[in-house]
Formats: C-alpha cells, structure tokens, sequence
C-alpha cells in the first residue's frame, strides 16, 4: 500500500490552517504554492476537505479557507477518508480459488481476516493523532527556528 501525496498535502495544508488567528483565512493558491502542490489537484482536495466539514470555504475578495473544527477534533484519518475514501485496503482477487482449482467462492480467502485486522490497527494509529497532537510536534524545539520563520509567513499572507 501506498498512500498518495495528496493526504500529506491535506495534513499539511491543514496545519497551516491551524496557525491562523481567528476571522482569519489563507488562500488556495498561498497555501499550494508553500507545500508545493499543483494548484489546481490541490483545489480538488480542498473541496474533499470542505464537504469533509473539516475547513471551510470563505468566499469574496478577502476569502479564503480555515479550519472549520477545533484541531483536537481532527483525526489523522479523518483526513485520510476525506481524500482516499472508505474503501478497504484490501480485497480478495480469488487467487486460492485459482491455486486449489476451486469453484469461485468470495469467502475462499486466508488473507482477509488477517488483512483486516491489519487494517484496523493502522485506522487505529491514524485515528489516535490529531491536528493538534501533529502541532505539537511542528512547534517542538526540532523544528523551532523554522516554525517562527512559517509563522511569521503565515502571518504575511493571510486574509483578515
């Protein structure tokens, strides 16, 4: 499995959302432009986001996006489904049925359980870390000197 890059653009993206006061907002274009996504897949995913109820669209000369929920109320995998959806990781193709030469049978399948339990553990992880928690990290002293540098950028282009 690999994930695309559009649910790290989106946890991105909504961490810059995070540093934004409030009654402000960034636009489209400032933010693609910073995670260097291509401005218009990355309005695709902000749209994903915004029927989400994730961020919200703020329209006008002085729109924009910002969050829509507190960062502690944003999962990991709240993103994840906005952009991937809900479909599983993992679905049988009938393969044992092919190697037993068996009739096809969907339950015919030695994988499934322990794919999903798989799967189960890692919604877990993405459902366990927040915007918030994701934050928390960012502003640790790792990465201290550039968070001020991000934030004075955030500042500069935001809408108010």
């Amino acid at each position: 499995m690999q994930m695309k890059t559009g649910v790290e653009q989106s946890v991105y993206a909504v961490l810059l959302l995070n540093m934004l006061p409030d009654k402000a907002v960034l636009h489209s274009e400032v933010i693609s432009g910073q995670i260097g996504a291509s401005p218009t897949y990355f309005q695709k995913l902000l749209r994903k986001l915004v029927s989400a109820d994730l961020i919200t669209s703020v329209p006008g000369v002085k729109g924009g996006f910002k969050l829509k929920k507190d960062p502690e109320d944003i999962r990991v995998y709240d993103i994840y489904v906005a952009i991937e959806g809900q479909q599983s990781l993992y679905s049988p193709s009938g393969i044992l049925n092919d190697v037993l030469e068996l009739e096809y049978d969907d339950r015919c399948c030695v994988l499934g359980g322990l794919m999903e339990e798989a799967e189960e553990s890692w919604k877990a992880v993405l459902k366990r870390e927040t915007i918030a928690s994701l934050a928390e990290q960012v502003e640790s002293d790792r990465f201290v000197h550039h968070v001020t540098d991000l934030k004075k950028w955030v500042e500069e282009n935001m809408v108010v």
